[in-house]
């Protein structure tokens, strides 16, 4: 399950981490904070999502803000940062998202706190391939379908 109780701002959210339902304000607080931490960088992009705010590294999303930082950092760091005080699982529909981590604001008051969880995050999601493009199927070579 997701964390719920008030963000740091004093805006109440949600328990379900951070999706469906009525609309709740993100921490706008934590979002400025992750933005003077990424800083301008080659192909970080902002976009409204989940009822907050999501951050694209590449097309890729790589974290949001809503009721604490909801961070990407796969499936093979994902246990051990489970382990970490104040990050859980992110829940979306009832199910944990594997790779996802909710981590609560009050771990991350501390810029230097921040800062290692954003590069856990990056680490990650340097490794994809560049996203945010529609997937093209290319057909196999041969006789054509039509006929005639």
């Amino acid at each position: 399950m997701g964390f719920g109780g008030t963000g740091s701002g004093g805006t109440a959210v949600r328990g379900d981490g951070g999706l469906g339902g009525t609309a709740v304000a993100f921490d706008e607080e934590l979002a400025e904070r992750i933005k003077d931490v990424l800083g301008p960088r080659p192909g970080l992009s902002t976009k409204r999502m989940f009822g907050g705010l999501a951050f694209l590294l590449d097309g890729n999303l790589l974290c949001g803000v809503r009721n604490g930082l909801m961070l990407r950092v796969g499936p093979q760091a994902y246990p051990a940062a489970l382990l970490h005080d104040g990050a859980g699982p992110f829940v979306s529909r009832g199910r944990a998202m594997t790779g996802w981590v909710l981590v609560r604001p009050e771990v991350l008051e501390e810029t230097d706190a921040l800062i290692e969880w954003l590069d856990q995050g990056i680490g990650f999601v340097a490794t994809l391939p560049a996203g945010g493009t529609p997937k093209t199927r290319r057909r196999a070579p041969g006789p054509s379908k039509r006929h005639g």
